[in-house]
């Protein structure tokens, strides 16, 4: 069934470049110097609510592509250059990286950001998603915890060993089988932070799927988490540094990232909480002097740039006024802070409490407890709940 649908879909993304490719020496022939016309789209804006006018999947906008302005004749070379490579990877069945499509034409493409651009252009012109047309990422992302899967035949079993980390798999799509009997899903900043609850054996002593992207997280992390919380259904929680960095990488997971916006729909986490870290656990947590860290001007520039963004003031304003919070004591902390206390305090108090005082509120477990079965929880077999 997988294999049936992903034939298709390629078929229909061929189509599509046959009828777009079609429809630009229409526009030659007819004489005509415009050639196509590609919608802008941005997750956020910085206006005030009431001239916002964001929203996911509309575009805001076209840029349209001339042949007679220089810079548009390069996008367009660079966006045909791409297509091309991107027609016979569909055609033939097979994968590429960014990277290896950048080093195909080096001296034309001259930066892997233009082939970046290229790529979301096509993605909008095509109206689909990256993994459509077989363009991967390598994957940064890790997993564990009590899960269990299948990815284009391969089995991956976490369950066996629930602090032992797991490459997080790049083709999502091919994804299957999903089982679990986990209560919720962490997601941390940081691999250092990962590789501190594997070693406290965090998932042993708590029912929980730990991810990290390991940093700003790649496509392949977002996708994953993003089936991980359709699929079960689960809460999920997100633990960053306290510094404007690792809020940034807060709103990457729950609203998208600015570069990629025409995909939102697919790669926001709308139900992520944020449980941490915040500035009032510096005083919480009785964090010394030592472990706090002054904010330079160029942290103040983007904590100030971050409290602009619409979605905050719109969705989620009490995240803005811990931002704020960090702004007006001047000072960040990385989550390692909390190891002041013993090396462990991170997987024994900290993280226990603030989950538990979450999941008990009934704010955000609702009726996901409902769903589990009493042996293995939910499985996913590509095609729906068995």
């Amino acid at each position: 069934m997988e294999g049936n649908r992903g034939s298709l879909e390629r078929i229909e993304v061929l189509r599509k470049i046959t009828e777009l490719t079609r429809s630009m020496i229409v526009e030659l022939s007819n004489g005509s110097s415009k050639m196509i016309a590609i919608d802008r789209f941005k997750s956020y804006c910085t206006n005030s609510l009431e001239n916002c006018c964001c929203r996911f999947n509309l575009s805001e906008g076209k840029d349209v592509l001339t042949l007679q302005r220089e810079s548009h004749v390069r996008r367009l070379d660079v966006l045909l250059r791409v297509l091309l490579i991107i027609q016979q990877l569909l055609r033939e069945n097979r994968h590429s990286s960014k990277r290896d499509m950048y080093y195909m034409h080096p001296s034309i493409f001259t930066d892997q950001s233009v082939v970046d651009r290229a790529i979301n252009d096509i993605c909008i012109l095509l109206q689909c998603s990256r993994h459509n047309l077989n363009v991967v990422s390598v994957g940064n992302g890790l997993v564990m915890g009590w899960l269990r899967f299948s990815e284009a035949g391969r089995r991956f079993d976490c369950l066996k060993k629930p602090n032992s980390a797991q490459f997080i798999p790049v083709q999502v799509e091919e994804v299957t089988d999903i089982a679990t009997a986990a209560d919720y899903i962490l997601v941390v900043e940081k691999e250092s932070v990962f590789q501190r609850l594997a070693n406290d054996r965090f998932c042993s002593r708590n029912r929980c799927i730990v991810i990290t992207g390991r940093g700003y997280p790649d496509v392949p992390t977002r996708r994953f988490l993003r089936l991980l919380v359709d699929v079960l259904a689960l809460p999920a929680f997100c633990l960053v540094d306290c510094d404007p960095y690792g809020f940034d990488i807060l709103t990457t997971y729950r609203f998208g990232s600015m570069q990629m916006a025409y995909d939102a729909k697919n790669l926001r986490i709308p139900q992520l909480q944020w449980i941490g870290a915040f500035a009032s656990d510096s005083e919480k947590y009785d964090l010394p002097e030592q472990c706090l860290i002054p904010l330079t001007s160029k942290d103040k520039r983007r904590t100030e740039a971050l409290l602009q963004r619409c979605y905050l003031r719109r969705e989620v304003p009490h995240w803005r006024l811990e931002l704020d919070s960090m702004l007006q004591r001047g000072v960040k902390f990385e989550i390692e802070a909390l190891s002041v206390h013993n090396i462990s305090f991170l997987s024994d108090h900290y993280l226990p409490s603030k989950i538990e005082s979450e999941l008990t509120t009934g704010k955000l477990i609702g009726d996901y407890q409902s769903i589990h079965s009493t042996n293995m929880g939910l499985v996913w077999n590509g095609n729906g709940m068995s």
